[in-house]
């Protein structure tokens, strides 16, 4: 019996099989039994119940012009960029929790950087797959109600947020898609290594995407999530798109390795994926808000760090960025490596 997918019926492509989609020369999220075998097999660190960002939640300005280039951290994956008069936000949660239900799974140990209420006008909203600490339907239901953004998304994903949120602007686009969304910004999909799955039966049924946004004030490389896959698709950004004034970029939630390896980068590789797209800053995301691996809540400041150091990169081009954290980004040459060698 041939296998039905709920989101996306599509023509087979070199990433999608006619039923779900895949990683080219990749590997796939791993079973039930490693699965029982990580929960179950010990070596997880504690987190505090509540880990406060230093920061205090902010007001951001309604729009930041010119070449001006800002980025600032709500927690986790959602971050504000503000560039060329756009407000853009990334994976927006402001959940109490990123799971299925709402009495279980793992909780927000610190507040948002940004008060939803505080938000200036969202242009639009990039949704890079639709794991519940990216997707939240709840969030991208009360973004609608108060400001009407454009959602863009990956195939598949489209469907999962119709469905909450009926009469949302959502654009689904694939891997190399292209999107001229005005005044000289074009958004770019592109590929990364991860996976999908809104529960036990829809794996990898809904894909999964980077982005570049392109922009009179530099480029812009945002990765959600992400396994490094031999920094083959940071290479490949950077052939195709050149070098970037910024990439966003995860380093959190990689232990064990054995488990976390193939989907989730940990500091240093997230280090060589800088240098590798040939980028100028890095705004660190995907650590510190929810525990979703083994490794301590201040484990992966700490080995980026040791990361920065041993490649010779100046730690203040690549920034682990808290709530309430505010990056305003240097107008340098975008791609210099001086230092990174």
């Amino acid at each position: 019996m041939k296998t039905r997918n709920p989101y996306y019926q599509g023509p087979v492509s070199d990433h999608f099989d006619g039923a779900r989609f895949f990683n080219p020369g990749g590997k796939p999220p791993k079973g039930t039994a490693d699965l029982l075998r990580w929960q179950f097999g010990g070596g997880k660190v504690r987190w505090p119940q509540h880990n406060p960002s230093p920061f205090a939640p902010v007001k951001p300005e309604l729009s930041v012009e010119g070449d001006r280039l800002r980025v600032t951290m709500v927690g986790h994956a959602t971050l504000l960029i503000q560039v060329h008069g756009l407000n853009i936000l990334t994976d927006p949660v402001w959940s109490h929790r990123v799971s299925p239900f709402a009495f279980a799974g793992p909780q927000r140990r610190n507040a948002p950087g940004i008060e939803l209420d505080d938000l200036p006008p969202i242009d639009i909203v990039l949704v890079t797959h639709n794991h519940y600490d990216h997707l939240d339907v709840e969030t991208l239901a009360a973004l609608h109600e108060e400001h009407g953004p454009r959602i863009v998304t990956p195939l598949g994903n489209d469907t999962i947020i119709r469905r909450a949120v009926p009469e949302a602007e959502i654009t689904a686009v694939d891997w190399s898609d292209r999107l001229d969304c005005g005044d000289d910004i074009i958004l770019h999909a592109e590929p990364c290594h991860h996976w999908s799955a809104r529960g036990s039966r829809d794996r990898r049924m809904a894909l999964w995407a980077a982005f570049v946004i392109e922009t009179p004030a530099g480029k812009i490389y945002h990765v959600g999530d992400t396994g490094f896959h031999d920094g083959i698709n940071y290479r490949a950004a950077r052939e195709k798109h050149g070098a970037f004034r910024l990439a966003n970029l995860p380093f959190g939630a990689y232990e064990p390795r054995w488990f976390m390896q193939d989907q989730h980068q940990n500091p240093e590789e997230a280090v060589r994926g800088m240098i590798d797209c040939a980028a100028a800053h890095v705004a660190g995301h995907h650590w510190g808000t929810f525990r979703l691996t083994d490794e301590g809540v201040e484990e992966p400041r700490q080995a980026l760090e040791r990361a920065l150091d041993a490649a010779g990169i100046a730690r203040s081009r690549f920034r682990p960025l808290r709530p309430g954290e505010v990056f305003d980004v240097p107008a340098a040459e975008p791609g210099s490596t001086e230092g990174a060698e």
